[in-house]
């Protein structure tokens, strides 16, 4: 600590406990006389004080800081303080000086019945006063009229005439006249500054409140700094007086090249101190410029309209997907068509945000239909010309588990147009998800899988839907040249299901091949589209059998005929047995028709054919 901070420190104990001294007796006795007297020669100034006896010598601690003393009669001793001398101050000085400033604060504090607000500012005042003073070489002249000077302030603070906020008497003065610039012009702009206050302003500092953002600062910001400082502004006591006194900051912009036409505001904050205080905050002058734009550049504090009158909008026009047919748990291109529709007026910082529909579902958790398979979902561009139109492509993954039918995405758009910012659109497009259609069928049952010509055959399968698509109108068509034309319609299968096929098959002609017979299984999709698949059964069909059987009694008509005369009983022998044939084969017929179990009728024909040969062996036993 250096000799004068440790002086400092000494004086403004040694004027606090004084000050508390000179209190107490002029409370206590309600005794204060201050005179000031001049001298005819107005060189020197003397304060007379009224002081408490002493009983010593010891008061006379400088003999040379005083012109004389007096004693009165009642032995109060009467002291002259010296103000007015050439000569540098000494210590005791600074605490006479401090002294008389503290019992003029607290004089002050009982006066006006200060709060706790203005006392604190109060103390700034002398805290700062006393340190000024306690390093500062100055003669004795100069202290005592800087003691009066921090004496107005702290009666300035005390009665509350300092404004912390500066709109009362800071203001622009009335000869500010509104600047009209042009897009890419250098301006300079002259801010005028009165003062209409009769307290002065010291220190004062003027800053623009700058922006990188067109829609509030109409400037290039080229300089990092436009700070503008003055030494002080008198106030004065009328009108006239501060418009004389005012203070004009020049400052020195160019006009943006796509600055927007209107008004804009430009905001200024100044600062400053008042009677040794500084303004906590600093207070904001405003004043207007008018500016001249592009065209089309828009209007500053407008409602987003161009020129033109049309604000710009995005509309999709249309998309396409590569594949065209998209199968759940195929990935595909996305590539959607998109337009500027505004006619003069280009969009900018074009954010493109694709999000599906919400399907699948895990416990607390739901999954989109389509995921991108980048992992955003989000496009970005720079930039699309007035009436231009661009196109946004995406790589999106189907999940597995979609049904078949058309899924909603939508095309969330955000972006900037000229002057205007974050205007938004939304529209959607669909999306058809195909399921791959399966089904799959029991082996047929064809029984007899023999027959003649008119006689029929019994076709039974079932068909399982194994796909997760409903099959729609499915129907099963039976094809050979060797049967009629025969059809069975199932009707709609849901996924999972099971349709059963029951069919009669008549044979047309003897069969010519391998007794293929065609099975056409076809279904319809959501779209009514057809789908056909083939499988095979086998049938043979024979020529008809009634007509050998036929032929063959014809013979045994002749045999009878020729062997009539060998007797009635060989003739009735025959003819039971050719009845018995018959009726047999007649038998045989209805049990096929009736029939519906392959292994029955299998049996059922063997035990028959059996009996027609034991029938032939009779008769040849018989012959």
């Amino acid at each position: 600590m250096s000799r004068k901070q440790r002086n400092a420190g000494n004086t403004l104990m040694k004027a606090k406990q004084r000050g508390r001294l000179i209190s107490a007796i002029s409370l206590g006795l309600s005794l204060m006389l201050l005179i000031p007297v001049v001298d005819p020669d107005g060189m020197m100034s003397r304060v007379y004080a009224t002081e408490n006896r002493y009983e010593d010598e010891d008061w006379y601690e400088d003999e040379d800081r005083y012109e004389d003393e007096e004693v009165s009669e009642n032995h109060t001793k009467i002291k002259y303080l010296e103000r007015s001398s050439d000569r540098v101050i000494t210590d005791d000085d600074r605490a006479d000086a401090d002294a008389d400033m503290l019992y003029y604060m607290q004089s002050l504090e009982v006066r006006y019945k200060l709060d706790a607000k203005v006392m604190e500012n109060l103390h700034k005042v002398f805290d700062s006063a006393v340190y000024y003073i306690a390093n500062t070489e100055m003669t004795l002249t100069e202290m005592w009229s800087y003691v009066s000077s921090a004496k107005s302030s702290m009666e300035s603070a005390a009665v509350e005439k300092v404004t912390m906020t500066t709109s009362e008497f800071l203001q622009v003065a009335d000869n500010w006249e509104t600047p009209i610039v042009s897009y890419g012009q250098t301006v300079s702009i002259v801010l005028p500054v009165v003062n209409f206050g009769t307290e002065e302003l010291n220190d004062l500092i003027i800053e623009p409140v700058t922006s990188t953002l067109v829609t509030e600062w109409p400037f290039e910001p080229d300089m990092t700094n436009y700070l503008q400082t003055e030494p002080f502004i008198p106030g004065c006591e009328t009108k006239e007086a501060a418009m004389i006194n005012r203070r004009e900051f020049t400052f020195h912009f160019t006009t943006r090249s796509d600055v927007m036409s209107g008004y804009y505001p430009l905001k200024f904050k100044v600062s400053y101190t008042k009677a040794g205080v500084r303004s906590e905050e600093p207070i904001e002058l405003t004043v207007y410029v008018k500016t001249i734009g592009k065209p089309g550049s828009g209007i500053i504090g407008g409602n987003g309209q161009e020129a033109s009158g049309a604000k710009p909008r995005i509309v999709v026009t249309g998309f396409e997907t590569n594949p065209a047919s998209v199968y759940a748990g195929d990935t595909f291109t996305l590539t959607i068509h998109v337009r500027n529709t505004a006619k003069d007026v280009a969009v900018t910082n074009v954010l493109f945000d694709m999000q599906a529909a919400q399907e699948g579902e895990d416990k607390t958790n739901t999954y989109s239909a389509f995921l991108p398979t980048s992992g955003s979902s989000s496009v970005y561009m720079d930039r699309i010309g007035a009436d231009t139109a661009a196109d946004i492509v995406i790589e999106m993954t189907a999940k597995a588990d979609l049904a078949q039918k058309p899924y909603v995405l939508d095309v969330n758009m955000k972006y900037d147009a000229s002057t205007v910012f974050d205007l938004t659109d939304k529209a959607s497009v669909s999306i058809p998800i195909l399921q791959e259609s399966r089904f799959d069928t029991s082996i047929p049952e064809v029984v007899p899988s023999d027959i003649e010509v008119g006689s029929q055959s019994n076709v039974m399968f079932s068909i399982y839907n194994t796909g997760k698509t409903t099959l729609y109108n499915v129907q099963v068509k039976f094809l050979a040249d060797s049967i009629e034309e025969a059809s069975a319609f199932v009707g709609n299968l849901q996924s999972g299901n099971t349709g059963n096929v029951d069919v009669m098959l008549t044979g047309a002609s003897a069969t010519m091949d391998d007794g293929t017979i065609v099975m056409e299984i076809s279904y319809e999709d959501e779209a009514g589209n057809v789908t056909t698949q083939e499988k095979t059964i086998t049938l043979f069909v024979n020529e008809f059998v009634m007509d050998d059987m036929m032929m063959g009694g014809d013979m045994m008509g002749d045999d009878m005929m020729m062997e009539e005369e060998q007797g009635p009983k060989k003739s009735l022998i025959i003819g039971i047995v050719a009845a018995s044939v018959v009726v047999a084969a007649g038998i045989l017929i209805v049990f096929l028709k009736l029939s519906k179990k392959k292994k029955a009728a299998r049996a059922l024909a063997e035990e028959i054919a059996d009996l027609e040969k034991e029938l032939e062996q009779d008769e040849d036993k018989k012959e």
